[in-house]
């Protein structure tokens, strides 16, 4: 969320909630209830230098009920209506980012792993800064998983010949399940997707720019 309101992303439509969500609320006003609220799913749009950038942002994921990341029929359908949206807009990439829970320590700086969906950006990837490849990590044997509709979407992208890399920023193990965000991980994150998107980060203030 902090890309899309830094660079004051525009929102042009969302996902009716009803078919995937209970609602959170019931609203009451003056003694009456007068509605119930639902997770929104929206989309945001941002011409940058020429390019065009859509940003979806879900506020929770479809589940069949058996945990707490997409998974399921709802979870599947919903990953095709994103993508719907991203083919109907000639949409060439998709990213989409996360969490790695890792055996690092709270004071170093959280790297990023990245997972491509296609052998041809494997090249690309290794170039981006502070960023290692997931089948990379010591110990995982070139192995791996992502949980939720983050990896969904690179897998439906990939059925739809759609470019897809995942970028997921290092949390501690021992801070996983802690209630609370990492920044340090989502900053790493942005870091990497400022790069690609071509727009200049300043970390120390938090503040993003477009350059040129």
């Amino acid at each position: 969320m902090t890309l899309r309101a830094q660079i004051e992303a525009e929102e042009f439509g969302e996902i009716e909630p009803h078919d995937f969500f209970y609602p959170t609320t019931v609203v009451i006003k003056a003694d009456l209830l007068v509605d119930l609220e639902f997770p929104t799913s929206r989309f945001y749009y941002k011409r940058l230098d020429g390019k065009d950038l859509i940003i979806f942002i879900g506020e929770e994921q479809p589940t069949d009920g058996q945990g707490a990341y997409a998974q399921g029929r709802e979870a599947y359908q919903m990953a095709n209506l994103v993508l719907d949206v991203a083919e109907r807009f000639g949409c060439r990439r998709v990213y989409t980012s996360g969490a790695a829970v890792a055996l690092v320590h709270h004071t170093t700086r959280p790297r990023v792993w990245a997972v491509p969906n296609k052998k041809e950006l494997l090249a690309e990837v290794r170039r981006y800064d502070n960023t290692v490849l997931m089948s990379e990590i010591e110990g995982r044997g070139g192995q791996g998983s992502i949980t939720g509709l983050n990896g969904l979407l690179l897998g439906v992208a990939k059925k739809r010949g759609i470019e897809g890399i995942c970028l997921m920023g290092e949390i501690p193990d021992y801070l996983s399940g802690a209630p609370f965000p990492y920044p340090k991980a989502s900053k790493s994150v942005l870091e990497v997707m400022s790069s690609i998107l071509g727009i200049s980060y300043s970390g120390s203030k938090g503040s993003l720019r477009l350059e040129g």
